[in-house]
């Protein structure tokens, strides 16, 4: 399982997802996972001691609903999915800040990268599963979790959207210096994989090359119940 994911995910048309990232901010591979795989990893959920610390949304103010952060060793497929998608999401990292003329750059290795992070004291796991039930939302929001900041990020649907729960919607807002938001759902089904902007983008303007802030977020899940697999590259201080 392992090897054949890795393969599958080093086989996607690399070309075509970046140029949705860099037009858009997020890009939708379809069909990334099996059902039969994306049942365990949601039934991993219950099973506290794979986790570092449970969040309930309410109660920081981001939204309705629950996540939690796995503890490493991270288990399977979670670390073969977070190490297949990083070499390919370096690359596009390391365009992106050439475009906006950030010194910043990102090694071909996620061990590498998180070597770097260890060493400034971000040393927590950030891979997460997330529930939301019914009336449950995630507020629109960046993952930011110390100085080292991996631009990409990939969220896995790991429910049935019409089956196990209704609504749900992934949501990104993408601001532009002078102009107004935009806003964009991601109609995801389950075993789809979206990558999106952590925080900004280089997107083109009149004046060149500028910064877009982006934030995502779940709308309302209207009935049943919804799990998402989400892979962070950058760990937490």
């Amino acid at each position: 399982m392992p090897t054949d994911l890795s393969a599958r995910i080093g086989a996607l048309d690399w070309p075509c997802l970046e140029q949705q990232l860099t037009e858009r901010g997020h890009a939708l591979v379809q069909a990334l996972l099996d059902p039969d795989t994306c049942a365990a990893l949601a039934a991993l959920y219950p099973h506290t001691t794979l986790f570092r610390s449970r969040i309930d949304m309410a109660r920081h103010g981001f939204g309705q609903g629950e996540y939690q952060y796995f503890a490493y060793p991270l288990p399977e497929p979670v670390a073969t999915l977070r190490d297949a998608f990083y070499p390919p999401l370096s690359v596009i990292a390391n365009r992106w800040h050439a475009a906006l003329g950030l010194p910043l750059r990102y090694p071909a290795a996620l061990a590498d990268w998180l070597a770097r992070c260890h060493a400034a004291g971000q040393r927590r796991p950030t891979p997460l599963l997330l529930q939301y039930g019914e009336g449950d939302y995630n507020c629109l929001h960046q993952d930011l979790y110390g100085e080292h900041v991996f631009p990409l990020q990939v969220a896995i649907l790991l429910s049935r959207p019409g089956a196990d729960f209704d609504g749900g919607e992934f949501v990104l807002t993408e601001q532009r210096p002078r102009r107004q938001s935009r806003a964009a759902v991601v109609q995801l089904r389950q075993g789809d994989a979206v990558i999106f902007a952590v925080h900004h983008r280089p997107a083109q303007g009149g004046r060149g090359i500028h910064r877009a802030t982006l934030r995502h977020g779940v709308s309302e899940v209207r009935c049943g119940r919804r799990h998402t697999l989400g892979l962070i590259f950058h760990d937490a201080s």
